[in-house]
């Protein structure tokens, strides 16, 4: 049914649960697991750049490290549940980028996580996972986990 699953992932408190539910449908399906990371672009396109992150690396620098050790570390999970993956590190608006790989690497399911929080906290700010759900032509599921559980 599914040969190619998606997990963007941030690796932010609580996507754990995602991981796990990604790597478990891939095993299921013998489906090649794609693993993205989006570097988002508002978050170091504001940055001044007069003050460094690390001693020799910018802003930009260090999300895009933060990135390869996020797909390093769930590539590397996979590879334990004898999953194939692929991974990816973009630079943009994160659902939009998430939105624009999965048509062009013909995802099948999407796996997203996202800590289940508050109705007003979400009217406020929305939400990437949320995003993606609503403007995906293709399946997504949201893994949930509580605000509690995610700290």
């Amino acid at each position: 049914m599914y040969d190619h699953l998606l997990l963007p992932t941030d690796m932010s408190p609580g996507v754990d649960r995602a991981i796990a539910h990604a790597i478990d449908a891939a095993q299921r399906y013998d489906a090649e697991l794609h693993i993205l990371y989006v570097v988002d672009a508002d978050a170091y396109s504001s940055y001044p750049g007069d003050e460094y992150v690390h001693e020799f690396e910018g802003l930009e620098s260090a999300l895009e490290q933060a990135g390869e050790n996020a797909v390093t570390e769930v590539s590397d999970a996979a590879a334990t549940a004898n999953v194939e993956t692929v991974t990816e590190i973009r630079h943009g608006v994160p659902h939009e980028e998430i939105l624009t790989y999965i048509d062009e690497a013909d995802i099948d399911l999407t796996v997203v996580g996202s800590k289940n929080r508050s109705g007003e906290y979400r009217q406020l700010l929305g939400s990437v996972a949320e995003r993606v759900a609503t403007h995906a032509e293709r399946p997504v599921t949201i893994v949930k986990t509580p605000v509690e559980d995610a700290a």
